[in-house]
């Protein structure tokens, strides 16, 4: 933590748009990196996987810098990480995009796959189904959130057995319903753009700032 404030680290590792992210958790109480320096990605207090575009190039920008070892060593030693967009869907086991199957890095199981939808992509604001124990979403029922994505995880296969807690999986519906975010562990995600998100997104990723600091303390 720098002067109180949990430390941020932005995987910079080639996608775009990345700077609205490091303002919205500047705005949320974080001090905030944009680097793909190994030292400081493990070290920091948290870490957020941009993503946008396809996922198959998402995963060769990854893979060159060695993006999914760092964040599988994060996630071995407790370190929190969160997903964004593209970023939430290369954590599944694989994406298929225009009949292309890419491997993705497999924290999760499932595959990434088209929205059977009347409009493609889902492009704008739109309500999400709070998953039970959510931490993301504590004071934001009812909030709307704002998407961009042609592709989405359609189900969750992950069981978890006890002493281990059941993650929180959120759910939002553009005509098939599809994962919005999934809270498991140091692992969190959204599907949606918190940093396009208003008020409502900012809040969210402070919440998760906020768990920074007290695993942090």
């Amino acid at each position: 933590m720098t002067g109180g404030r949990p430390s941020v680290a932005v995987l910079d590792y080639g996608s775009g748009n990345v700077h609205s992210a490091v303002k919205a958790l500047e705005a949320a109480g974080a001090d905030v990196r944009l680097t793909r320096d190994r030292a400081v990605v493990l070290d920091a207090d948290g870490l957020l996987v941009p993503g946008v575009g396809a996922f198959q190039a998402v995963m060769d920008q990854l893979r060159a810098i060695g993006g999914g070892e760092l964040i599988e060593r994060r996630l071995a030693g407790g370190r929190p990480v969160l997903g964004i967009c593209v970023g939430m869907q290369v954590l599944f086991e694989r994406g298929i995009e225009r009949g292309v199957e890419t491997e993705g890095l497999g924290e999760w199981p499932g595959t990434v796959a088209h929205l059977d939808a009347p409009v493609v992509p889902h492009m704008g604001w739109n309500t999400v189904d709070a998953g039970e124990g959510s931490r993301l979403f504590r004071g934001l029922e009812g909030e709307r959130f704002y998407f961009v994505h042609s592709y989405a995880a359609q189900q969750w296969d992950l069981e978890v057995h006890p002493p281990f807690p059941q993650p929180a999986v959120t759910w939002a519906t553009h005509g098939t319903p599809f994962l919005a975010a999934v809270e498991n562990g140091p692992l969190a995600a959204t599907q949606f753009h918190p940093e396009k998100s208003g008020e409502a997104g900012i809040r969210l990723l402070r919440n998760w700032v906020d768990g920074l600091g007290r695993a942090a303390a």
